[in-house]
C-alpha cells in the first residue's frame, strides 16, 4: 500500500528508464530488500506499472518531483567608468593621468560629475575640481592639456580598462578656441 509522504526522491531521473522527471511529474518510490540489502529506487508512473513484482516491495510511497530553485548566481561586478575612475584616484597612479582626466570628461558628460573650479597646483599644473552630483565627493584630476591627436589613443586605453567596449567613450572635449597647443597646432 503506497503512503502518500514528503520523501525527496534519490536522483533526477526514473531508475528503470533512466528518463528525467518534469517538474511537478508524479513518481513511485520503493524500498526493497535484495542480496544487497535494502536499496531504494524512484520510478515513473509508467515504469512502476510494469515493474517486476517478484520482489516485493518493505515500502512504498508516492510523491511528486519538484525541479529545485536555480543555485543563486553572484553577479559580476561591472567595471564602469566611475568605479575605474575611483580605483585610479585612490592608487594614485601617475601614468594614468590621461586615462583620469578623460574618465572624469566622461562623467561629466553623464551628468554624474560636475566641474566646479579650475586651479592650478604648486607646479602649475591646471587641476580640475570635480564634484560627484549624488555623493558630493570631489575629484582633483590633473588636466593634462591632451592635444586632439592624443585623444583617441587615451579613449582606446580606458575602453581596454573598462574591458574592451563595455562602456562607451564619451565625444572628446572640445578644445578652447584660442589654445593652440589643445588644437594639435604647436608653436
Amino acid at each position: 500500500m503506497a503512503q502518500d509522504w514528503d520523501i525527496k526522491p534519490r536522483s533526477d531521473t526514473c531508475a528503470a528508464c533512466q528518463t528525467p522527471f518534469a517538474d511537478g511529474q508524479s513518481y513511485q518510490s520503493a524500498l526493497v530488500f535484495g542480496p544487497e540489502g535494502y536499496v531504494r529506487a524512484d520510478y515513473c508512473d509508467a515504469c512502476w506499472r510494469q515493474n517486476d513484482k517478484a520482489r516485493s516491495p518493505y515500502s512504498t510511497w508516492r510523491g511528486v518531483f519538484h525541479l529545485p530553485p536555480p543555485a543563486a548566481v553572484e553577479p559580476l561586478k561591472k567595471e564602469t567608468a566611475e568605479t575605474l575612475l575611483r580605483k585610479l584616484m585612490e592608487s594614485e597612479d601617475r601614468s594614468k593621468i590621461n586615462v583620469i582626466y578623460i574618465l572624469a570628461v566622461m562623467l561629466e558628460r553623464k551628468r554624474i560629475l560636475a566641474e566646479r573650479d579650475i586651479q592650478n597646483n604648486d607646479d602649475g599644473r591646471m587641476v580640475r575640481v570635480y564634484e560627484h552630483r549624488q555623493t558630493g565627493e570631489t575629484f582633483l584630476v590633473v588636466d593634462p592639456r591632451l592635444r586632439l591627436d592624443q585623444i583617441e589613443t587615451v579613449q582606446q586605453e580606458v575602453i581596454a580598462m573598462l574591458g574592451g567596449g563595455q562602456e562607451p567613450a564619451a565625444p572628446a572635449p572640445v578644445p578652447a578656441q584660442n589654445d593652440p597647443e589643445r588644437n594639435g597646432q604647436t608653436g
